[in-house]
């Protein structure tokens, strides 16, 4: 009964050396830390801009394609018929400016004869006073009669008259050339807005031919040929392969010792011998739930934050062929930049 006290205390600190030395072990700082998820690309719409009947689609699912290749193309029938008379249009509109054109340079032929007949006008205007003065001078000593005189006074306004016509002749020439310049220009504005309705209707046509924005792999086809979408409807998905990488998510105590740029190690179910290269390349600004595929009910009680490790481009063209997206994996990361790579991670993949 003596040695009872003894071996209690015994215990006791066996009792107290094994938790602290699992409270102790537990708080050790991790160098290297893991995160699950799936590896994922750069998705892009080909969509058109447009609303029409899709004629043609001239690539499968999983087919390769390049920058700028036609993958396809819009119903162009009803379109085409507004270029015809569009066309038509401007055709219509250059004959007009020729014939404006024409008028005004007939109205000016117009004005130089009124000109000349003015110049004549004034000239027998001239020569009428000049003979009038004269049967003036002569009436007064009789050597002509008074009539003579009058009568050629009278002339003398004639000539006037005649004058002023042809200056107001002349006035209404110019006017009538201004307007028929006028009419010019409008018919030269008819040309330019039927080139306009042809430039953007060429441009509609152009957007009905779809084209790939960048290399990549067709995801798959959102529409068939016959189907109808609208102005921004998507026709076909792309992914880019040139942009892949695998979202994760750490808690905040890890995600707040990353850097941005630092090595980060990709190992694939689906290729478990092997760790792909890549770069932490995205930490979230704001916390969130992890998604409920990833981690457990208790995990998923805590706000974590979404890491994005990017894949070398260099690589991505190298093995191209075998990219896929959506298959899973873990992502290992350093949480020092002096951290050792665990041993039971796989060997790297050469670049």
């Amino acid at each position: 009964m003596k040695k009872t006290p003894f071996i209690l205390s015994i215990l006791f600190v066996v009792f107290l050396v094994v938790v602290f030395s699992v409270i102790f072990s537990g708080a050790e700082e991790l160098d290297v830390v893991s995160g699950n998820g799936r590896v994922e690309a750069t998705e892009i719409g080909i969509s058109s801009k447009v609303a029409g009947r899709v004629e043609e689609i001239y690539v499968d699912e999983g087919d390769r394609v390049n920058a700028g290749d036609v993958v396809a193309k819009l119903d162009t029938a009803t379109i085409n018929s507004q270029l015809q008379q569009a066309k038509a249009q401007r055709q219509q509109a250059i004959s007009a400016v020729e014939a404006a054109n024409m008028a005004v340079a007939q109205r000016k032929s117009e004005k130089v004869a009124l000109q000349a007949a003015l110049i004549q006008a004034e000239a027998e205007e001239k020569a009428a006073k000049a003979h009038a003065a004269r049967t003036t001078e002569l009436a007064k000593t009789g050597a002509v009669s008074k009539q003579l005189a009058e009568d050629n006074l009278t002339t003398v306004e004639s000539a006037k008259a005649a004058v002023n016509a042809a200056k107001a002749r002349l006035t209404a020439a110019d006017a009538t050339i201004e307007a028929t310049r006028a009419q010019y220009y409008s018919t030269q504005a008819a040309v330019s807005a039927a080139n306009a309705t042809i430039a953007q209707i060429e441009s509609e046509m152009n957007d009905m031919v779809l084209k790939a924005p960048r290399n990549g792999r067709i995801q798959y086809r959102v529409v068939q040929p016959g189907e109808v979408v609208g102005a921004g409807g998507r026709v076909l998905s792309l992914v880019d392969l040139t942009n892949v990488y695998m979202t994760f998510f750490l808690p905040a105590s890890q995600v707040g010792k990353l850097t941005i740029g630092g090595d980060a190690r990709i190992v694939l179910d689906a290729a478990p011998k092997v760790a792909i290269p890549a770069t932490i390349s995205y930490v979230a600004d704001v916390a969130q739930f992890t998604p409920r595929s990833v981690e457990t009910q208790s995990e998923r009680e805590k706000l974590m934050f979404r890491v994005k490790a990017q894949i070398p481009v260099a690589l991505l063209k190298k093995h191209i062929e075998k990219v896929k997206t959506g298959l899973p994996g873990v992502v290992w990361v350093k949480l020092n930049d002096n951290a050792q790579w665990p041993s039971d991670i796989p060997a790297l993949l050469e670049q």
